[in-house]
């Protein structure tokens, strides 16, 4: 679970080599009753020999197929996939690795033919893309190497490597980029946000935010999304701008920290103010994940992965979130899609194999009584944890 003010990361996975060029046909307008959602999977823990692959699924609760897997395309168990994005005019679709330093592209048009394997050396594990509007340019944020690599987006070189080590101690505070995960673009400050959230092995956690010029990449300032002494360990794992709010507000989820900061942007002072908004331990829930607004940008959802819920939110006041609801889903709350007519939230329940956050089920939300209503639960009875859920193109929101 970026992105523009409406385009956001994340932390699951989807992801394709040639066998998702079967799939292709599935990206047409669906047919009435039938919603079709991409949900990349592997076995879960303990059970082998491993596999990868992306299952289609019907996600519908008004189809009879629901729950029912439509296609099933096997991935390599080496890929190690981990999100897809469309770029703005939804011809490619471009697969972040936590296995390779690569990409995988695929030209929507000529599914099934195989995807383009673009190589960024300097890239250790692919995790979060944003694409510029004017199509130029995308920005992919490197987990394991400390950077974030520009590229080209018609021919997907390498640009630029953006990278600036932490200052040692001793040395003069200075804007610094560790384990980025969590991107946001608001292109109209050309401000590129990311988030430093842990290290591969999950046990160095980070508590601050960078900023980037887009347009240049340079460096203007890294911001501490902590009130507690250093090193806090919070983890901040997503940011993204609310669309259409004067003055510029991104909220961020610390996942260690179990809260929720504004990070409201100060146009005189070219800085971000940052505060606490949302304690999630008030309401005994913990590690909050992934974000996404409604149109009018007046309603915040926001997962948590323990014990597991779908958040509402009334942002008015961006500076006081209003908790409406809180919806329970299942263990490992993370990625979530709508319905199209925004009738239905479907919360996908798993956050890398980790223990107690496993389910492996989809929850479907009714929106108007704010109730869970049915379960996904196909690839789980198949021992298989779906780390993504995203709509095939053409379908509504969450495309990018």
């Amino acid at each position: 679970m970026t992105k523009t003010a409406t385009q956001r990361s994340a932390f699951g996975a989807l992801c394709a080599f040639g066998a998702l060029g079967a799939l292709g046909a599935l990206t047409a307008p669906p047919a009435q009753a039938e919603l079709l959602a991409a949900l990349n999977y592997e076995t879960k823990a303990g059970v082998a020999p491993r596999r990868e692959g992306i299952a289609i699924v019907d996600i519908d609760p008004a189809s009879p197929r629901f729950n029912q897997i439509v296609k099933d395309a096997p991935l390599p168990p080496d890929v190690v996939a981990h999100h897809i994005y469309f770029n703005r005019d939804r011809s490619r679709a471009y697969v972040t690795m936590l296995g390779r330093s690569a990409l995988a592209v695929f030209d929507i048009d000529r599914l099934p033919e195989k995807p383009e394997i673009v190589s960024v050396p300097d890239c250790r594990m692919g995790e979060d893309m944003v694409f510029t509007a004017d199509r130029k340019r995308w920005f992919l944020t490197c987990l394991g190497s400390s950077n974030v690599i520009m590229g080209d987006a018609e021919t997907n070189r390498t640009l630029a490597v953006i990278a600036a080590p932490e200052p040692k101690p001793g040395e003069a505070p200075r804007p610094f980029i560790r384990n980025p995960h969590g991107a946001t673009l608001n292109e109209s400050l050309d401000l590129l946000l990311v988030t430093s959230t842990t290290d591969p092995e999950l046990k160095m956690f980070g508590e601050t935010i960078t900023a980037i010029q887009a347009s240049s990449g340079r460096l203007l300032g890294t911001w501490k999304v902590s009130d507690k002494p250093s090193p806090s360990g919070e983890g901040p794992v997503e940011t993204a701008f609310v669309p259409n709010r004067r003055p510029h507000t991104a909220f961020v989820t610390n996942m260690h920290g179990g809260s929720l900061w504004t990070a409201v942007w100060k146009a005189d002072e070219k800085t971000f103010e940052l505060k606490p908004a949302f304690d999630f331990a008030a309401i005994g829930q913990g590690m909050p994940l992934e974000m996404e607004f409604n149109d009018a940008g007046d309603r915040l959802y926001v997962t948590t992965a323990k014990p597991g819920a779908l958040n509402i939110f009334d942002i008015s006041d961006a500076s006081k979130p209003k908790l409406l609801s809180s919806i329970p889903t299942a263990e490992g709350a993370h990625h979530l899609v709508f319905s199209p007519d925004r009738r239905h939230a479907f919360v996908q329940n798993s956050l890398l194999k980790l223990p107690g956050l496993s389910d492996g089920s989809v929850t479907v939300v009714d929106l108007a009584t704010n109730q869970p209503v049915r379960r996904i639960d196909a690839l789980s009875k198949a021992g298989l944890n779906p780390n993504c859920i995203i709509l095939l193109p053409g379908q509504g929101p969450n495309e990018e």
